[in-house]
């Protein structure tokens, strides 16, 4: 069994900060970096679940909610994750994604 722990976290760090985030601050850049890594974390898992299916795509649901959908999509990873090196590349995505949000 794979030790998820650092991915959730991260993912959890990572939305609680944006969740005590200013409104300035969500509309400036980290909403939108904070979608793209939702959206990446969402497409691994699809490819793990399904692999021959096309991903979908998760929809923007606005600055606000952008931590609940980074909290989701990670967590969904963390479901299905094959290996400790693949916790740690989507740990180090979450990571990268924070630093450039800047939260």
């Amino acid at each position: 069994m794979v030790d998820t722990t650092p991915l959730t976290r991260a993912v959890e760090h990572f939305a609680d900060r944006l969740r005590a985030a200013p409104q300035s601050r969500l509309q400036r850049s980290a909403a939108a970096e904070a979608l793209e890594l939702a959206r990446e974390l969402a497409r691994r898992a699809q490819r793990l679940e399904a692999p021959d299916a096309e991903p979908r795509e998760m929809p923007d649901a606005g600055m606000f909610a952008v931590a609940d959908q980074i909290a989701v999509a990670g967590n969904d990873l963390a479901v299905v994750i094959p290996a400790e090196a693949d916790v740690d590349e989507a740990v180090r995505l979450v990571e990268e994604a924070q630093k450039r949000a800047g939260v």
